[in-house]
Protein backbone atom coordinates (compact mmCIF):
# COMPACT_ATOMS: atom_id res chain seq x y z
CA UNK A 1 0.00 0.00 0.00
CA UNK A 2 1.46 2.90 -1.27
CA UNK A 3 -1.54 5.59 -1.26
CA UNK A 4 -0.01 9.03 1.09
CA UNK A 5 -2.28 10.05 3.61
CA UNK A 6 -3.53 13.74 3.49
CA UNK A 7 -5.75 15.75 5.84
CA UNK A 8 -8.84 15.05 3.44
CA UNK A 9 -8.76 11.36 2.48
CA UNK A 10 -7.81 9.91 5.78
CA UNK A 11 -11.10 7.99 5.67
CA UNK A 12 -10.61 6.57 1.86
CA UNK A 13 -6.76 4.53 3.56
CA UNK A 14 -8.71 3.73 6.33
CA UNK A 15 -11.52 1.86 4.53
CA UNK A 16 -8.65 -0.14 2.89
CA UNK A 17 -7.11 -2.16 5.56
CA UNK A 18 -8.40 -6.17 5.93
CA UNK A 19 -8.61 -6.88 9.16
CA UNK A 20 -9.42 -10.86 9.08
CA UNK A 21 -6.03 -11.52 9.86
CA UNK A 22 -4.24 -13.00 12.73
CA UNK A 23 -3.50 -9.44 14.03
CA UNK A 24 -6.49 -7.65 13.11
CA UNK A 25 -5.23 -5.48 11.00
CA UNK A 26 -2.93 -3.89 13.40
CA UNK A 27 0.24 -4.77 11.46
CA UNK A 28 -0.78 -4.17 8.16
CA UNK A 29 -1.58 -0.26 9.62
CA UNK A 30 1.74 -0.05 11.38
CA UNK A 31 4.02 -1.52 8.28
CA UNK A 32 2.11 1.57 6.18
CA UNK A 33 2.40 4.45 9.01
CA UNK A 34 6.28 3.28 9.34
CA UNK A 35 6.44 3.18 5.36
CA UNK A 36 4.53 6.79 5.14
CA UNK A 37 6.02 8.75 7.51
CA UNK A 38 10.04 9.21 8.32
CA UNK A 39 11.21 8.69 11.71
CA UNK A 40 11.02 12.20 12.83
CA UNK A 41 7.62 12.37 11.84
CA UNK A 42 5.92 9.63 13.65
CA UNK A 43 5.82 8.90 17.43
CA UNK A 44 4.13 6.46 19.76
CA UNK A 45 1.98 8.33 22.62
CA UNK A 46 2.16 5.38 24.95
CA UNK A 47 0.45 5.02 28.52
CA UNK A 48 2.66 1.35 29.07
CA UNK A 49 -1.10 -0.27 29.90
CA UNK A 50 -1.70 -3.69 28.44
CA UNK A 51 -3.03 -1.99 24.95
CA UNK A 52 1.00 -0.40 24.96
CA UNK A 53 2.58 -3.85 25.48
CA UNK A 54 1.20 -4.84 22.18
CA UNK A 55 1.25 -2.13 20.29
CA UNK A 56 5.61 -1.71 21.39
CA UNK A 57 5.83 -5.20 20.13
CA UNK A 58 4.62 -5.20 16.88
CA UNK A 59 6.52 -1.67 16.28
CA UNK A 60 9.67 -2.77 17.39
CA UNK A 61 9.14 -5.87 15.01
CA UNK A 62 8.65 -3.27 12.02
CA UNK A 63 10.78 -0.55 13.50
CA UNK A 64 13.27 -1.15 16.34
CA UNK A 65 14.49 2.29 17.18
CA UNK A 66 10.76 3.82 17.17
CA UNK A 67 10.10 6.77 18.91
CA UNK A 68 8.29 7.04 21.88
CA UNK A 69 7.20 9.36 24.21
CA UNK A 70 5.43 8.43 26.98
CA UNK A 71 3.87 11.51 29.31
CA UNK A 72 4.62 11.51 32.69
CA UNK A 73 3.07 13.35 35.00
CA UNK A 74 5.03 12.72 37.88
CA UNK A 75 1.63 10.96 39.57
CA UNK A 76 1.62 7.45 38.01
CA UNK A 77 2.03 4.84 39.89
CA UNK A 78 5.46 3.10 40.71
CA UNK A 79 4.44 -0.29 38.94
CA UNK A 80 3.87 2.05 35.29
CA UNK A 81 7.47 3.37 35.82
CA UNK A 82 9.05 -0.36 36.53
CA UNK A 83 7.16 -1.65 33.76
CA UNK A 84 8.63 0.99 31.49
CA UNK A 85 12.41 0.11 32.89
CA UNK A 86 11.19 -3.60 31.61
CA UNK A 87 10.16 -2.84 28.14
CA UNK A 88 13.89 -0.71 27.71
CA UNK A 89 15.72 -3.80 29.19
CA UNK A 90 13.98 -5.95 26.34
CA UNK A 91 13.82 -3.72 23.56
CA UNK A 92 17.12 -1.67 23.89
CA UNK A 93 16.95 0.28 20.69
CA UNK A 94 13.58 2.14 21.15
CA UNK A 95 14.37 5.76 21.55
CA UNK A 96 11.72 6.29 24.83
CA UNK A 97 11.25 9.78 25.97
CA UNK A 98 9.48 10.57 29.32
CA UNK A 99 8.15 13.79 28.79
CA UNK A 100 7.40 16.05 31.54
CA UNK A 101 5.08 18.81 32.00
CA UNK A 102 6.76 22.08 32.11
CA UNK A 103 5.73 22.97 35.92
CA UNK A 104 6.89 20.27 38.62
CA UNK A 105 4.36 19.70 41.06
CA UNK A 106 5.38 22.00 43.59
CA UNK A 107 4.99 24.86 41.24
CA UNK A 108 1.61 23.69 39.96
CA UNK A 109 0.70 23.12 43.56
CA UNK A 110 1.62 27.04 44.03
CA UNK A 111 0.13 28.29 41.25
CA UNK A 112 -3.53 26.55 41.17
CA UNK A 113 -3.61 25.35 44.68
CA UNK A 114 -3.12 21.60 46.05
CA UNK A 115 -4.53 18.82 44.30
CA UNK A 116 -5.63 20.28 41.36
CA UNK A 117 -6.76 17.02 40.31
CA UNK A 118 -9.41 17.14 43.11
CA UNK A 119 -11.00 20.70 42.03
CA UNK A 120 -10.69 20.65 38.63
CA UNK A 121 -9.14 17.45 37.00
CA UNK A 122 -9.50 19.00 33.20
CA UNK A 123 -6.87 21.68 34.16
CA UNK A 124 -4.85 19.04 35.58
CA UNK A 125 -4.96 16.76 32.47
CA UNK A 126 -4.61 19.68 30.28
CA UNK A 127 -1.27 21.18 32.27
CA UNK A 128 0.70 17.49 33.11
CA UNK A 129 -0.45 15.39 29.92
CA UNK A 130 -2.26 18.05 26.65
CA UNK A 131 0.31 20.61 26.59
CA UNK A 132 3.11 18.12 26.79
CA UNK A 133 1.69 15.82 23.89
CA UNK A 134 1.08 19.03 22.04
CA UNK A 135 4.95 20.19 22.53
CA UNK A 136 5.92 16.72 21.69
CA UNK A 137 3.36 16.84 18.48
CA UNK A 138 4.16 19.92 17.15
CA UNK A 139 7.21 18.24 14.64
CA UNK A 140 4.89 15.41 13.86
CA UNK A 141 2.63 14.92 10.98
CA UNK A 142 1.18 11.61 12.09
CA UNK A 143 1.06 9.74 16.10
CA UNK A 144 0.13 6.37 16.90
CA UNK A 145 -2.32 5.35 19.59
CA UNK A 146 -3.71 2.39 21.35
CA UNK A 147 -7.42 2.83 21.13
CA UNK A 148 -9.85 0.09 20.98
CA UNK A 149 -13.57 0.28 19.94
CA UNK A 150 -14.58 -1.75 22.73
CA UNK A 151 -12.87 0.44 25.85
CA UNK A 152 -15.40 2.87 25.98
CA UNK A 153 -18.80 4.61 24.20
CA UNK A 154 -16.38 7.57 23.20
CA UNK A 155 -14.13 5.04 21.12
CA UNK A 156 -16.93 3.60 19.77
CA UNK A 157 -16.29 4.94 16.50
CA UNK A 158 -12.86 5.28 15.81
CA UNK A 159 -11.44 4.20 12.59
CA UNK A 160 -7.27 2.76 11.80
CA UNK A 161 -6.45 6.76 10.10
CA UNK A 162 -8.33 9.67 11.99
CA UNK A 163 -8.09 13.10 11.73
CA UNK A 164 -7.20 14.91 14.60
CA UNK A 165 -8.84 18.15 15.18
CA UNK A 166 -7.07 18.76 18.22
CA UNK A 167 -3.56 17.84 17.43
CA UNK A 168 -3.87 19.19 13.91
CA UNK A 169 -2.40 15.82 12.16
CA UNK A 170 -3.32 11.84 11.87
CA UNK A 171 -3.96 9.70 14.81
CA UNK A 172 -3.17 6.03 13.76
CA UNK A 173 -5.30 3.61 15.85
CA UNK A 174 -3.87 0.05 15.10
CA UNK A 175 -5.94 -1.71 17.36
CA UNK A 176 -9.50 -0.88 17.02
CA UNK A 177 -10.53 -4.16 16.66
CA UNK A 178 -8.94 -6.06 18.97
CA UNK A 179 -11.29 -6.88 22.25
CA UNK A 180 -9.67 -7.32 25.95
CA UNK A 181 -9.04 -10.75 25.56
CA UNK A 182 -7.17 -10.49 21.97
CA UNK A 183 -4.89 -7.90 23.89
CA UNK A 184 -4.19 -10.75 27.41
CA UNK A 185 -3.95 -13.45 24.77
CA UNK A 186 -0.95 -11.61 22.42
CA UNK A 187 0.61 -10.48 25.99
CA UNK A 188 0.53 -14.43 27.42
CA UNK A 189 1.72 -15.44 23.78
CA UNK A 190 4.51 -13.37 23.18
CA UNK A 191 5.76 -13.43 27.42
CA UNK A 192 5.39 -10.04 27.35
CA UNK A 193 6.27 -7.36 30.32
CA UNK A 194 3.10 -5.85 31.48
CA UNK A 195 1.93 -3.61 34.44
CA UNK A 196 1.13 -5.42 37.44
CA UNK A 197 -1.52 -3.56 38.50
CA UNK A 198 -3.70 -5.02 35.74
CA UNK A 199 -3.62 -8.33 37.92
CA UNK A 200 -5.03 -6.33 40.88
CA UNK A 201 -8.10 -4.71 38.28
CA UNK A 202 -7.04 -2.42 36.98
CA UNK A 203 -8.04 -2.65 33.30
CA UNK A 204 -6.83 1.42 32.61
CA UNK A 205 -3.89 2.72 34.49
CA UNK A 206 -3.34 6.31 34.86
CA UNK A 207 -2.04 8.53 37.36
CA UNK A 208 -2.87 7.23 40.85
CA UNK A 209 -5.15 9.98 42.30
CA UNK A 210 -7.56 9.71 39.60
CA UNK A 211 -7.59 5.41 39.07
CA UNK A 212 -9.00 3.02 40.92
CA UNK A 213 -9.92 -0.74 40.59
CA UNK A 214 -12.62 -2.35 38.70
CA UNK A 215 -14.74 -4.30 40.52
CA UNK A 216 -17.28 -5.23 37.74
CA UNK A 217 -17.68 -6.38 34.18
CA UNK A 218 -17.86 -3.60 31.73
CA UNK A 219 -16.26 -0.54 30.13
CA UNK A 220 -12.86 -1.02 31.35
CA UNK A 221 -12.63 2.61 31.45
CA UNK A 222 -14.79 2.91 34.87
CA UNK A 223 -11.68 2.89 37.54
CA UNK A 224 -10.67 6.24 35.62
CA UNK A 225 -12.15 9.62 37.56
CA UNK A 226 -14.63 7.36 38.88
CA UNK A 227 -17.47 9.23 41.01
CA UNK A 228 -17.07 12.40 38.35
CA UNK A 229 -18.36 12.88 34.92
CA UNK A 230 -14.85 13.18 33.21
CA UNK A 231 -14.24 9.91 31.14
CA UNK A 232 -11.26 11.14 29.24
CA UNK A 233 -7.77 12.53 29.64
CA UNK A 234 -8.71 15.23 26.58
CA UNK A 235 -5.67 13.54 24.54
CA UNK A 236 -8.20 11.69 22.21
CA UNK A 237 -11.33 14.51 22.61
CA UNK A 238 -11.87 17.55 20.43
Amino acid sequence: MTMTVTYDNWQQISSTFPYDNETKGALFVLQWAYSTYSENEIVYASSFGAEAMVLIDLIQQIRPDARIVFLDTSLHFLETYEVIDKIEARFPLLRIERKQPALTLEEQMAQFGSALWKRDPNKCCELRKVIPLRETLTTKQAWISGLRREQSATRANTEFINKDEKFKNIKICPLIHWTWDDVWSYIRNRDLPYNQLHDEKYPSIGCFPCTRPVLEDGNSRAGRWAGMSKTECGLHSR
